[in-house]
């Protein structure tokens, strides 16, 4: 599978930014797909994911704020971010992996086989 981020963009504190991933070369449903991102200096970390069996994982740091969901008939993943915060300023990344993950292991960066090229997203104060 072939994986294409959206551009990011830049946003105040407290705005929204979609992001989109577009899933080419297989169906993106029948994959664990995942979103991660990146800040400088930082490892990689797991911000949501969404199995094949429609269950989501969110990081504690994006609960209730980011919304993982993805559209079957455009084959395309989305990460809907709200109430975005300066600490959420990374370059984001989707992934994907055939497996079907334990939803304890779906943020684990090390599980996922696919990734897009990142996207940067940055939120300023």
């Amino acid at each position: 599978v072939h994986l294409a981020e959206s551009e990011g963009g830049s946003v105040q504190a407290g705005g929204s930014l979609r992001l989109s991933c577009a899933a080419s070369g297989s169906t993106a449903s029948d994959y664990t797909m995942g979103w991660f991102r990146q800040a400088p200096g930082k490892r990689r970390e797991g911000v949501a994911s969404l199995g094949s069996d429609a269950i989501t994982t969110y990081a504690d740091s994006v609960k209730g704020r980011f919304t993982i969901s993805l559209d079957n008939f455009k084959n395309t993943l989305y990460l809907q971010m709200n109430s975005l915060k300066p600490e959420d300023t990374a370059k984001y990344f989707c992934a994907a992996n055939l497996a079907s993950l334990a939803p304890w292991t779906r943020l684990l960066d090390a599980n996922y086989r696919y990734w897009g090229q990142g996207t940067q997203v940055t939120v300023s104060s």
